[in-house]
């Protein structure tokens, strides 16, 4: 059942809501709910710990739970390089340098990098040219980074603080359950 707001716009998904509350440029409460996103994926990493695999079904579980993505995945490193993994999302770029763009800034710097505009950050790496903001977290295996996680919106400040603690919850949770070998 379709609900009509009061700027005359059909709504049909708690999506749709948040969309339009961007567009007329209300803050919103963070929608997505990082309790029940952290147990799904700890089931999922129960039911095959295996990273590649992990990483296959969490790539689409953040897909389906937070609004207003564009490309949701992962990068390996793979002989010092990240290397596209697996996503959510238009074809991505296969390869990135430590140090360039987003990704190989959190893999250079070993943080995580959220990134408001990407237009405004020096270097950012345009694989789809919808995205405008982004968010990368670090991943570590045996006191290395392993891999990150990438995540893009076609919004401008799509990501808050509180999916920044939410998705380093959902790294943790993966360093700690999958099996990397």
């Amino acid at each position: 059942m379709k609900k009509v707001c009061r700027l005359n716009c059909n709504l049909t998904t708690k999506h749709d809501a948040a969309y339009i509350m961007r567009r007329i440029g209300m803050k919103e409460v963070n929608m997505t709910n990082y309790d029940i996103l952290l147990k799904q994926a700890d089931e999922l990493l129960e039911s095959e710990p295996w990273a590649v695999s992990a990483m296959s079904n969490i790539s689409s579980l953040i897909m389906q739970s937070l609004a207003d993505l564009n490309w949701a995945g992962f990068y390996l490193v793979r002989n010092g390089v990240l290397t596209v993994g697996p996503f959510q999302g238009k074809p991505a770029c296969i390869h990135i340098q430590p140090g360039k763009g987003v990704c190989g800034t959190a893999l250079q710097k070993d943080e995580t990098i959220l990134v408001p505009d990407v237009h405004e950050f020096p270097g950012h790496i345009a694989c789809d040219s919808a995205s405008n903001s982004e968010i990368v977290v670090p991943i570590h295996s045996n006191g290395r980074i392993a891999a990150v996680l990438d995540i893009d919106s076609p919004l401008k400040n799509r990501f808050s603080v509180a999916d920044k603690a939410g998705l380093e919850q959902l790294v943790k949770l993966l360093e700690e359950k999958g099996e990397w070998s």
